[in-house]
């Protein structure tokens, strides 16, 4: 079994906080995250159908059975529970990390989540696989581009399973229509809503065009609004906002949209192969979404904000990722395997623009060696998920 990065920070939130929420996109495995970071807790399924049925029946006395909590997935299938969490939790002495509740259905367990816990709930939201959990798992390849077509999902690398790649996302996809999608939206734009997620995918690495992307499918601008909100808000891509500090500059407002994995990406892409991948005319923006994904996940399984933008002015300079951490890092990705001085122009104009600050610049490239060159760090593709190295 790989061992999650996440369980660390898990395990912080759960030492201060009542009750924490797993959150993730269907299959990232957080169910399996809660059983490895509490294997003294007793699990419970709602998808069990005798469990769902006593749960609906009496939540409050269903809960009493449990007296030292539980892990509860498919918790959004219950709604009484949460209200009855919180009973429970009001009504006994307090006890951090009691109640571990997870779902495939990240709209409906969030909500329930915030209107009934506020206060005494803490989220972590789980990714698939990070290139660091691959490697730690020895189940990383060598080939960059084979790992970027096949995708981070743990299904996927589950050596008690032989799926492949394109059966597995073309199931994916239906599942997430039909159990996630479908409660959002009406049913009969469901065809509708799989073609706009299709259009999405070419829009990845770029400027966000809601216009465009209305006019592909035939809908209007507030419905691509709404529909790009579930993608959103169930993980399948992330909006990375621009920068606020414009130096001079004026800037863009426009978000860039980045599908969060890639050989999801790829599926949608209809690249059927690694070298489909390496002539296709969106590789660069592939590797790029590839990269984003991994900084992602290494906040998020940290249990901390991304603090990720971009930065562009009205000319057209741009800088692909502004991390504002522990120091402000200015980070430009490469599809290349060369590291050459030439790819960090970008970032030592943009380390020019904000003076002698501290700020930090690196070149995320897809060559084995991470290295330094005259101040700028070049990152090789197997430590992006590690940046900036301890």
């Amino acid at each position: 079994m790989i061992e999650r990065t996440a369980k660390d920070a898990l395990l912080r939130l759960a030492s201060q906080f009542a009750v924490i929420g797993i959150t993730g996109p269907r299959q990232s495995g957080k169910s399996t995250l809660a059983k490895m970071a509490f294997p003294e807790k007793r699990y419970i399924s709602f998808d069990d159908k005798n469990f769902r049925e006593l749960a609906a029946a009496n939540p409050t006395d269903f809960l009493l059975a449990f007296p030292d909590g539980a892990i509860i997935d498919e918790a959004q299938k219950v709604p009484e529970i949460f209200n009855a969490v919180k009973y429970h939790i009001d009504q006994n002495a307090f006890t951090p990390g009691k109640f571990i509740l997870t779902g495939s259905n990240q709209f409906n367990l969030k909500q329930n989540m915030t209107d009934s816990l506020a206060g005494r709930a803490a989220f972590l939201k789980l990714l698939p696989f990070s290139i660091g959990e691959l490697q730690n798992g020895n189940a990383l390849g060598s080939n960059v581009y084979e790992t970027i077509f096949k995708g981070c999902y743990p299904p996927l690398y589950d050596p008690d399973k032989h799926f492949t790649v394109d059966d597995w996302f073309n199931s994916y996809v239906d599942t997430y229509l039909d159990l996630d999608v479908e409660s959002q939206i009406n049913y009969s734009n469901l065809s509708v809503f799989k073609k706009f997620i299709q259009i999405c995918a070419t829009y990845s690495g770029q400027m966000l065009s809601m216009d465009s992307i209305a006019r592909g499918i035939g809908v209007s601008a507030p419905t691509v609004k709404q529909w790009l909100s579930i993608l959103e808000s169930s993980f399948i891509i992330h909006l990375l906002e621009p920068d606020t500090q414009n130096l001079g500059k004026s800037l863009v407002k426009t978000p860039k949209l980045y599908f969060v994995d890639s050989g999801l990406l790829c599926h949608l892409l209809r690249i059927e192969s690694v070298e489909e991948l390496i002539l296709s005319e969106h590789k660069g923006a592939i590797v790029e979404s590839f990269a984003i994904a991994e900084l992602l996940k290494n906040r998020l399984n940290q249990g901390k904000q991304p603090n990720l933008t971009f930065y562009r002015d009205q000319k057209g300079f741009e800088v692909d990722t502004i991390a504002d951490w522990r120091h402000t890092f200015a980070i430009e990705i490469k599809s290349t395997i060369e590291a050459e001085q030439n790819l960090s122009k970008n970032t030592r104009d943009y380390l020019a623009l904000r003076g002698n600050d501290g700020s930090q610049g690196a070149v995320f490239y897809l060559g084995d060696l991470s290295l330094s060159l005259n101040g700028i760090d070049y990152v090789s593709w197997k430590d992006w998920g590690n940046y900036p190295m301890k």
